[in-house]
């Protein structure tokens, strides 16, 4: 199996993956996977995007054991003396032309099969240990693909394979971009930390690099075009201030629509893009689509069912929500304590008259919740520990009841920013929200619970009148519960979070020195609260589009 072959054929199963056709892809990589440096990352990538989805403990220890094949499969073909880290240095001694083509190949192949082994290694084990393991797999990763850079602007032409080295490009361009992206969206405290071991990340660089690669004709492109994709829809939400560029993310998947149009990857983020511009009803409609493409991978029907049921959610249809919400928990073992918390949140949304339709008790589900949590690293997951810590109001015998937990979590997930995009969603939403702030203010004996449950009720307020661009009163309500710090008990969160959303405030009418004013205060003066390490990417987001703002003074 030579160089161009191996290509040929790892570009034939790559078109069967976006075709739906999972099993013929794995057929054509199976039979040389330990012959061809391609086809062993092909044949493990595949298998290792299917654990990743799963979270199943036996696809798992398959994955695993195919890439554990793969690096040795790429080991036989790379450099004898290719010591880690001594790559560029023998190469500036010795001339490029000694390095084989395959020999370059393999090298990219091996840094890409270490990385994938580095996040099996992540969602594998429980301990710290295979944690630190998979740290060091990814900084010799890393280290790879800056030699792999530096072969690359020494190389141009060898062996005189112009296709070939376009194929080595886009591996540089995808591995360069990708780590340059992901440790630029880390948080200062952490970056100078992994300075330290000789990491850096820009994130225009990272993007530019990931752009050149994505208009390569090269195997990797798409992969190119799916990392920025993933930045732009997800990324950029959960970790940033919800800013991603989508008319970028439109123009990259376009070409991909037209060849591939009933695609379930495609449709997929399709679906996600129109979620993003608040566009709900067209996005069900292409999640469906999604669903009824392919049955192969169930795992990306419970991809839709979770963006399903926030976009439902969003729209305050409690009915589909809750449907798309118990799917997820019987189905899907991502993370039963988020799903089955999800569940009952959005239940307490319903009247006791639908409640009682569905079969389900409320209690009981919020009462489930702590049990069914998982652990990475050793750790608990921080949105898994947030249900877990809401949900002790029903353990005791007399529950008490959580205020609009469905909108609580849908600000987790910073949905209001996409709830934003349509006045009239957010409208309803607020009209919920007043709902409750009456019902809390009515009330004849108060919980412990009641100042924290002011509080949210008065944070989610104030984000919808940002949203409606009535900024005084969305201040008013973000003052409050700034005002109201020594009465919250439980609720510790809500502090420096209300801070950071009363510096976005500042940002949109263009007060920068107040808006950093009062990011800076939730990044300096507040710990140990839930989902802190979520609102340090945020904020650290924030701050780096601040920078890039003219000066304001009050």
């Amino acid at each position: 199996m030579d160089l161009s072959s191996a290509l040929e054929e790892c570009t034939m199963a790559l078109n069967l993956l976006l075709n739906n056709k999972f099993t013929e892809a794995l057929d054509v990589l199976k039979p040389w996977y330990k012959e061809s440096v391609y086809h062993a990352l092909g044949y493990s990538s595949i298998l290792v995007m299917q654990a990743g989805m799963t979270f199943d403990q036996k696809d798992i220890q398959v994955a695993m054991a195919t890439i554990k094949e793969a690096l040795h499969t790429c080991q036989r073909f790379r450099k004898k003396n290719s010591m880690v880290g001594s790559l560029s240095s023998f190469v500036s001694k010795q001339s490029a032309d000694s390095l084989k083509t395959d020999q370059l190949h393999a090298e990219i192949c091996y840094a890409e099969c270490l990385l994938q082994k580095a996040a099996l290694t992540f969602i594998q084990d429980e301990n710290m240990i295979s944690f630190i393991k998979g740290g060091i797999k990814v900084r010799t990763s890393y280290q790879i693909y800056k030699d792999c850079q530096h072969l690359l602007n020494l190389v141009q032409g060898v062996d005189g394979h112009i296709q070939a080295l376009q194929q080595f490009e886009g591996g540089v361009r995808l591995g360069i971009g990708s780590f340059n992206l992901m440790l630029s969206l880390l948080p200062a405290r952490i970056l100078r930390l992994l300075e330290f071991i000789g990491f850096s990340g820009n994130r225009e660089f990272g993007l530019a690099q990931l752009r050149e690669g994505a208009a390569t004709h090269s195997l990797r492109s798409i992969l190119c075009v799916f990392t920025l994709l993933l930045y732009h829809t997800y990324v950029c939400l959960i970790l940033g201030t919800g800013e991603g560029n989508l008319e970028e993310a439109e123009a990259l998947l376009q070409p991909y629509v037209d060849q591939f149009p009933k695609g379930a990857i495609i449709l997929f983020y399709t679906a996600r893009i129109a979620v993003l511009r608040g566009h709900f009803e067209k996005a069900q409609q292409k999640f469906e689509e999604c669903i009824e493409s392919q049955q192969q991978w169930r795992q990306i029907h419970h991809l839709c069912y979770w963006e399903l049921m926030w976009s439902h959610t969003f729209q305050q249809q409690w009915r589909e929500a809750y449907r798309y919400a118990d799917l997820l928990s019987r189905e899907s073992r991502w993370s039963r304590a988020i799903y089955v918390y999800q569940k009952a949140a959005i239940l307490s949304m319903m009247s006791d008259e639908e409640v009682k339709k569905t079969g389900e008790n409320i209690v009981e589900l919020f009462r489930q919740v702590e049990g069914l949590k998982q652990r990475l690293a050793g750790k608990s997951i921080p949105t898994e520990k947030f249900a877990m810590r809401k949900a002790r109001r029903y353990s005791g015998t007399n529950p008490v009841k959580l205020v609009i937990p469905a909108l609580e979590m849908m600000y987790v997930w910073n949905g209001f920013t996409i709830v934003g995009k349509r006045a009239d969603v957010t409208e309803a939403l607020l009209i919920t929200i007043e709902r409750a702030e009456e019902q809390l203010r009515n009330e004849p004996n108060p919980s412990e619970f009641h100042p924290d449950d002011e509080c949210l009720v008065q944070m989610l307020k104030g984000l919808c009148l940002k949203h409606l661009d009535r900024f005084l009163q969305a201040e008013l309500c973000f003052s409050q519960v700034i005002a109201s710090e020594k009465r919250i008990r439980y609720d510790h969160y809500l502090i420096p979070y209300t801070l950071y959303e009363l510096g976005l405030l500042y940002k949109l009418q263009g007060d920068v020195a107040k808006a950093t004013h009062y990011i800076e205060d939730a990044k300096m003066n507040y710990k140990d609260y839930s989902m802190e390490s979520r609102l340090h990417f945020r904020i650290h987001a924030a701050l780096n589009s601040l920078k890039g703002s003219p000066l304001n003074s009050p």
